[in-house]
């Protein structure tokens, strides 16, 4: 088992981040993390981000970032709203194949929790770094706020086609904060990305899943259903 957990570590690692990102806007409220660290600094434009960094925007904060082309495919423009966390990491694709090693990953690093057929849970992939220091005060990790800036980071990504990695962002989310799982937008975006990543038996049983939470309205339910009985087709 642990010569397996070392392979598949190995072939996760070796899937690169989209070209050079840089920011080229950053309006208001908007701090960068390097690395490992716990402090995040102001981000200034002009910034060149590595794969270890992340972007923090607050409620007043934008930015805008440049993913360099790797010189098949021409550099693009990632907009950030407010009050979002974006991991540099998550910027890019994966293969079916490369996602569907990750959420095994994901299962086995989860072993020691119970785990139910007809729902797809994976653990956090998010690096936690504790107490961060910030112009504003501390932001815990454990804070459910930090949740929700990462849930809207992984709306981010959905939003710029990158939907395997908003796919384990946001489940890595659910998993470290259990009290964010019952939003229903937010589990309506697994889903969907996990349809547009042609994983449609993973999406149906999300799907399944979904249609079950207690409190949804009919409008809702209804929604759920209509996107179940399309992927049945």
């Amino acid at each position: 088992m642990r010569v397996s957990m070392i392979v598949v570590a190995a072939a996760i690692a070796s899937t690169a981040v989209c070209g050079e990102i840089t920011i080229t806007k950053a309006q208001g409220d908007v701090h960068v993390r390097h690395g490992v660290t716990e402090h995040w600094t102001a981000a200034v434009r002009g910034d060149v981000l590595r794969p270890n960094d992340s972007v923090r925007t607050g409620e007043d904060g934008s930015a805008v970032l440049e993913i360099g082309g790797d010189g098949s495919e021409p550099s693009r423009m990632i907009s950030l709203p407010a009050e979002v966390i974006v991991d540099m990491s998550d910027i890019r694709t994966l293969t079916q194949e490369e996602l569907m090693l990750k959420l095994s990953m994901e299962k086995v690093r989860s072993s020691s929790y119970e785990w139910k057929t007809d729902e797809l849970r994976i653990p956090n992939v998010a690096v936690v770094h504790g107490e961060e220091s910030t112009a504003g005060g501390q932001l815990n990790e454990n804070d459910l706020m930090t949740g929700r800036l990462q849930l809207n980071g992984a709306r981010v990504l959905f939003a710029n086609g990158f939907f395997s990695t908003c796919i384990l962002r946001a489940m890595g989310v659910f998993r470290h904060y259990p009290l964010l799982a019952g939003s229903f937008d937010n589990r309506l975006m697994v889903a969907d990305a996990l349809v547009r990543a042609d994983l449609r038996g993973e999406a149906l049983s999300e799907y399944g899943t979904i249609v079950r939470m207690p409190e949804l309205t009919p409008g809702e339910r209804a929604l759920v259903r209509d996107r179940m009985d399309a992927i049945k087709k």
